[in-house]
């Protein structure tokens, strides 16, 4: 039986089930579909959560988009996908769109296995140029002159260097390619860098922008200049910005016609603009302003870092409801938040460094109070970690916060510009393991195995927030190397965390729980669920060992050696992937030393994770506390038999 809940549609809404529904519509009533539309995403998402202030200031472009391309055929690729829930619920997912972000239910990014209007799958930032620019070619290349191929990308995605690979390359091709900058002056954080102040400035010269339109017109129109009119209106076009901007439009000098600034709430006035750009051949750029939040006034006058993902909310009253419960732990982000501001005030050499993630790393906190110390370089990361290289060089510590799935875009900065040079650079890696609703592109499933090969590399976990401000005091010390402490995201397990700092020595672990027959060997945060299965072992009476590691690289082979002398059977535990992981470590330590330990090994499998909370994916990946004394049982079980075979 469907329990779902049904959301009330507006009049026009109702009526649309795909793009195609939406064109039968005059341009007189997309107002009214902006107004349905907008609604619709406030009455769910205010109680399922999710992305909200992107979705809201894109409801008229998204309604222009299809209703002016013909879509699918007509190639849209969104930029990081937060902005695409409107884009979702036109597509044929309008009464699945409550399961948004549910374990089985639709996903929070367009994704190509679940729609053919999700051309193209995102997460993360700035890939859109260069997959519409593909996508372009390939469709030129067969023969497919007429489709065409839009990129929506915001103004902080823009700061990406892959977004300027991708412009770079596409004034050289000639394609059907429209890049759609939506520009709101705000990214989770406020967008940083020169290329914000320059889009700030082109948005307020209007009268470039009036002039530049009634010239291009004129012009095209003096028959007498024949074919070469278009020449002459672009050489008049060239004084005319140079008398009424002061300089060259960016875009421009990269073979691109420039549109805009206009209104990106107008879905009447977008529609007329789309539709005459459709006719202009070659690359181009349409500069929309937009308001994050648009129409959900807490959201638009309100913090956008706030109304990004807000979570359950009042829709009538604009009140994030939050849980009012006992004390809890803290976030392991708070805790390095604050914890990096009591060692820089002892350490005058550390700095704080992130791409575009201050309050998501909590480094807003340092931010504040060290506004000199600390640096927020926008969605960069190749460029933070090569940043952070420089300023090693120079004497200073960078705390480097990057999110684990982010990380994976700066691979190389950090063997080239980092560890080859064995630069003091302490790689922060938030987010890392399952992050629940956001999905495969968002889990940390891989940086216990991409960085534990790297020479120089130390890689470390806290199991707690105890242990999390013992490694951050560790990696400052002095002539550490590359140094990696990597935590997940959510809560921690301690209420007073607060503890004198303690010096680890690298590459120790420590025994946690003594035991006999079979020892548990955990990475980081999940040590906590093999505490939780101690409480089952214990009412029934098993003596299971338990040794929490700390470091993968290097491993601590001391006490590893007196593990497998004591264990013939071994179980690992890590929030990441299996392939190359920890457990890996584990049993490349084994083979070199000739031991012949059964070791079962727990972690995430070889596949990419869908979407859940944290303990849904968890049990699903087979390694919570259930799952641990599921294992044990297992074994034990394996072990009688094989005593009375």
């Amino acid at each position: 039986m469907n329990t779902q809940k049904k959301y009330p549609q507006g009049e026009l809404l109702r009526a649309i089930s795909v793009p195609a529904d939406l064109r039968k519509l005059n341009a007189n009533q997309l107002k009214q579909v902006c107004d349905e539309l907008r609604q619709y995403i406030i009455d769910i998402v205010s109680e399922k959560g999710g992305h909200f202030g992107a979705s809201l200031g894109v409801v008229e472009l998204t309604v222009a988009l299809h209703y002016v391309f013909n879509t699918p055929e007509d190639q849209l690729v969104w930029d990081v996908g937060h902005q695409a829930y409107g884009h979702k619920i036109l597509t044929g997912r309008k009464e699945q769109f409550s399961t948004n972000r549910i374990k089985n239910g639709l996903s929070g990014f367009p994704k190509r296995s679940e729609s053919v209007y999700d051309t193209f799958g995102v997460g993360h930032a700035s890939t859109s140029i260069s997959a519409a620019l593909g996508m372009a070619i390939a469709s030129k290349g067969n023969g497919k002159k007429n489709k065409q191929h839009i990129a929506i990308i915001g103004d902080g995605s823009m700061t990406a260097g892959i977004a300027f690979e991708g412009l770079n390359h596409a004034g050289a091709e000639n394609t059907n390619l429209l890049v759609i900058l939506n520009d709101n002056c705000m990214s989770i954080d406020p967008a940083v860098g020169a290329l914000k102040e320059y889009l700030t400035d082109i948005s307020t010269s209007k009268t470039y922008n009036r002039a530049r339109n009634k010239i291009w017109k004129i012009l095209g129109k003096i028959s007498q200049f024949g074919p070469n009119a278009q020449t002459v209106a672009k050489k008049v076009e060239g004084a005319v910005k140079t008398t009424l901007l002061g300089e060259s439009n960016y875009f421009e000098s990269l073979n691109f016609r420039y549109f805009g600034p206009i209104d990106g709430h107008d879905a009447k006035h977008l529609a007329e603009v789309l539709k005459d750009l459709k006719e202009i051949p070659g690359p181009k750029i349409l500069h929309c302003l937009t308001v994050k939040g648009k129409g959900f006034t807490p959201a638009e006058k309100g913090d956008s870092t706030a109304w990004h993902a807000p979570g359950v909310f009042d829709k009538e009253t604009g009140e994030i409801l939050t849980s009012k419960a006992k004390k809890t732990p803290p976030k392991y982000q708070d805790v390095f938040g604050e914890t990096i501001i009591e060692l820089a005030k002892e350490n005058e050499n550390i700095v704080g460094v992130t791409p575009a993630m201050l309050t998501g790393s909590s480094l807003n906190k340092m931010m504040a109070e060290m506004p000199n110390r600390t640096y927020d370089v926008g969605i960069a990361e190749q460029h933070a970690v090569t940043f952070s290289a420089g300023m090693a060089t120079q004497g200073k510590l960078p705390f480097c916060n990057i999110y684990s799935s982010f990380m994976q875009r700066a691979y190389d900065q950090v063997i080239h510009d980092v560890a080859l040079q064995n630069l003091n650079v302490v790689f922060c890696l938030d987010r890392g393991g399952l992050v629940g609703a956001d999905g495969a592109t968002h889990h940390g499933a891989f940086d216990i195995a991409y960085f534990r090969c790297i020479p120089n590399m130390i890689v470390s976990s806290p199991m707690n927030e105890k242990e999390l401000r013992n490694l951050m005091y560790t990696a400052q010390r002095p002539n550490q190397g590359p140094f990696s402490i990597r935590y997940p995201r959510g809560k921690g397990v301690m209420l007073n965390w607060k503890h004198p700092f303690e010096e680890i020595k690298i590459g120790t672990g420590r025994k946690i729980i003594d035991g006999e027959g079979v020892a548990i060997l955990s990475f980081g945060h999940p040590g906590n669920f093999v505490l939780r299965a101690q409480e089952d072992f214990k009412k029934e009476g098993l003596d299971i060992a338990h040794y929490d590691m700390r470091f993968v690289k290097p491993l601590d082979e001391k006490l590893l050696h007196k593990i497998f002398k004591k264990f013939n059977t071994i179980i690992t535990l890590e929030d990441g992937c299996l392939q190359g992981g920890f457990g890996s470590a584990i049993l490349e330590f084994m083979a070199n030393n000739n031991y012949q330990s059964t070791v079962k090994r727990l972690g995430i499998p070889d596949e990419f994770i869908n979407h859940g909370t944290q303990a849904e994916l968890h049990h699903d990946c087979n390694y919570d506390a259930n799952a641990i004394v599921r294992t044990v049982h297992e074994i034990l079980a394996e072990k009688s038999v094989s005593k009375v075979s």
